[in-house]
């Protein structure tokens, strides 16, 4: 059975506002939107490629880490890489698709000319294991941002041949942010192709070094850094003036939704926060969507109740120690809503998002 003949037997799904209808006989597929995958050769590009400012340690548990300028950010765990592994802890949980993406440091960790091959060679292999597991594995292109001229040839052989399901950004490029006007030419395509992007978080420049206690960098610095980065590109005008893309913001938004009601004060009351845009953040910020990973039935439920489950999806950070299949889905199982809206987070927000399904 192939991918597009897997994803039509899930069911239909359609959504308007907050109103969800979901037609299938089947019971909910469980679709994991945020988890990642490293091609054998990944990390091995990393030591021969990587400048300074990534090293190779071990714990104390004797769990091979990468650390950015001192601080850890990145652990090694086997199903990074062992397919195998991964479909058993999916079978295991329940799991039927996940799709797949290089977290950090994607492919800037060489120097940018090198971003164009280390995109092509990630976004290939992909293609390839998708290929071998057609009905279990879809993907998220990593794109050579730097390079623009690459970056949209790359997002077009990535979605018109590879068939990949949408592009993976991160929430920073090299210290350079998402509003940069480099990077404007890429979103104006994006948003012509209707392009799901899941911006994941980096460790947010200039804090390494107060981050490296206590694994503070994953914990805490990389919801920092979404929350900054999301706040940026409302204020900027970015999500006003590209609304057809599909911004998705794992770890349940960092504090965005905690934080709405502040950004609409920031609007109010401070003229820059007004000077390219005409509407409170709220406005562009409920039209985003959110993956579930690291939160509790609680979080996700106000959440739900802030903007609504058309814009929730599930997502499990797997295999990071930081995300659980298990506990991703006792989430969602755990809330006190109706099974029409638990659909919802498994399945029908991804089918509706995601590209070439």
């Amino acid at each position: 059975m192939k991918r597009r003949e897997f994803i039509k037997t899930v069911g239909s799904v359609s959504a308007v506002g907050t109103t969800t209808s979901v037609q299938t006989s089947t019971t909910p597929r469980k679709i994991d939107i945020h988890n990642h995958y490293y091609p054998d050769a990944y990390f091995q590009m990393i030591e021969e490629l990587a400048g300074d400012d990534y090293a190779f340690d071990t714990d104390s548990t004797g769990t091979r880490i990468i650390k950015f300028r001192g601080a850890r950010f990145f652990g090694i765990q086997p199903p990074m890489t062992d397919v195998s592994l991964r479909l058993e802890a999916m079978d295991r949980a329940g799991v039927d698709v996940q799709v797949l993406s290089v977290s950090v440091p994607n492919i800037f960790f060489a120097d940018e000319a090198s971003e164009p091959a280390i995109a092509r060679r990630v976004n290939d292999a992909y293609a390839e294991l998708i290929a071998r597991y057609p009905t279990r594995f879809m993907g998220f292109a990593s794109i050579p941002m730097n390079v623009p001229e690459a970056a949209l040839q790359e997002l077009t052989r990535s979605l018109d041949d590879l068939k990949l399901n949408g592009a993976i950004m991160l929430s920073h490029i090299r210290g350079k942010p998402l509003t940069d006007e480099t990077f404007r030419p890429f979103f104006e395509e994006a948003n012509r192709r209707k392009l799901c992007i899941l911006i994941h978080p980096m460790m947010p420049t200039g804090m390494a070094e107060q981050l490296r206690d206590y694994v503070l960098g994953p914990i805490v610095g990389f919801l920092f850094d979404s929350t900054l980065a999301v706040a940026r590109m409302c204020y900027d005008g970015l999500l006003r003036d590209f609304p057809d893309i599909r911004w998705v913001i794992p770890h349940l938004g960092g504090a965005i939704p905690y934080l709405m009601a502040r950004l609409d004060r920031g609007h109010h009351d401070f003229a820059a926060c007004r000077a390219n845009i005409s509407e409170p953040p709220s406005t562009y910020l409920k039209k985003l969507y959110f993956g579930t990973v690291a939160s509790s039935p609680y979080t996700v439920s106000m959440v739900r109740d802030l903007i609504g489950v058309d814009q929730i999806a599930l997502g499990t950070d797997y295999p990071h120690l930081l995300g659980s299949i298990d506990q991703s889905l006792e989430t969602i199982a755990s809330m006190r809503i109706p099974d029409v809206e638990k659909r919802r987070i498994y399945e029908g927000t991804a089918l509706q998002i995601l590209n070439n399904v």
